[in-house]
C-alpha cells in the first residue's frame, strides 16, 4: 500500500522497492514522513508558491520564504538552513530533496543582493551541501549529489594590494549544472562554472572551468579523464 501511495506521489508507473520491509521498519517510515508532513503544513502559507506536499524535518529553518517557489513533494530534512533573499529567489522544482544539514543562500552581505538558486525537478541534494547563490546557481533535473558538496557563484577581488581584500568588493558569476548529472561527495564548483548534461564529477574534485556534456571529471584542480558512452 505504502509504495502504492509513493507511486502516485512521484507520479511514476514504475516505481518500486528493490527490497523487503518489515512492517516495523514501513511504520517507523510513515511515522516519520507523516511528522514532517503535519510540519510542513505550517510553512505552506508562507511560501511564494507550493503545489504539493512539503515535507518538513526537524529544526528546519526557511528565512524569506515569500521567496521560495516549490513543486510538488518538497522534502527538506532535519537541520536545513534556506535563506531566500534575492532577486530572483529560490525556485525549487517537483520532487526535489535536500539532505539534512544542508545550507542554501543567495545573499552574502546585505549590501550586495544576490541572485538566487534554481533546482530541477527529481533532483536530489545530499547532506551537508553548502550551495551560495549570489552570482546565480542553476541545477538541473535529475541531478543526484553526495554529501559535502560545495557550489560557489561568486569571488572576492584581491588584485589591488593597497586596499584589502574586503575592500575590493567581489565578482558575481552565474554556476550552471546541467541535467542528469552525478556529483561525488566533497566536491567544490567555483563560481562561473558550466557542467553540460550527463557529466560524472568524481569525489573530493575541485572544478575550476566548465565542462562538457557526458564528461567524466576528477582532480584537484579538475580535469577530463574521459567521455561517457566511449569505449
Amino acid at each position: 500500500m505504502i509504495e502504492t501511495i509513493i507511486k502516485k506521489l512521484k507520479n511514476d508507473p514504475n516505481y518500486k522497492w528493490e527490497s523487503a520491509y518489515s512492517g516495523r521498519d514501513l511504520f517507523i517510515v510513515s511515522w516519520m514522513r507523516g511528522w514532517q508532513a503535519l510540519r510542513g503544513l505550517f510553512l505552506k502559507p508562507f511560501l511564494k508558491h507550493s503545489s504539493g506536499f512539503v515535507f518538513l524535518g526537524c529544526r528546519v529553518k526557511v528565512t524569506h520564504a515569500y521567496q521560495l517557489s516549490a513543486g510538488k513533494n518538497l522534502i527538506l530534512d532535519d537541520n536545513v538552513s534556506i535563506n531566500a533573499l534575492s532577486v530572483n529567489g529560490i525556485q525549487l522544482g517537483n520532487h526535489v530533496s535536500i539532505a539534512r544539514d544542508s545550507i542554501l543562500f543567495c545573499t552574502g552581505i546585505i549590501a550586495q543582493k544576490g541572485t538566487g538558486i534554481i533546482i530541477g525537478d527529481r533532483t536530489g541534494i545530499g547532506a551537508r551541501a553548502f550551495i551560495a547563490g549570489q552570482g546565480g546557481v542553476t541545477i538541473g533535473t535529475d541531478v543526484i549529489t553526495g554529501p559535502n558538496i560545495q557550489i560557489f557563484s561568486e569571488n572576492h577581488n584581491f588584485d589591488d594590494t593597497s586596499l584589502t581584500i574586503k575592500e575590493q568588493g567581489v565578482a558575481k558569476q552565474p554556476t550552471v549544472i546541467g541535467n542528469n548529472c552525478w556529483l561525488g561527495a566533497g566536491i567544490t564548483i567555483l563560481a562561473g562554472v558550466t557542467i553540460g548534461d550527463g557529466c560524472v564529477i568524481a569525489a573530493g574534485s575541485v572544478v575550476t572551468k566548465s565542462v562538457p556534456p557526458n564528461s567524466v571529471v576528477a582532480g584537484v584542480p579538475a580535469k577530463v579523464i574521459k567521455t561517457r558512452g566511449e569505449v
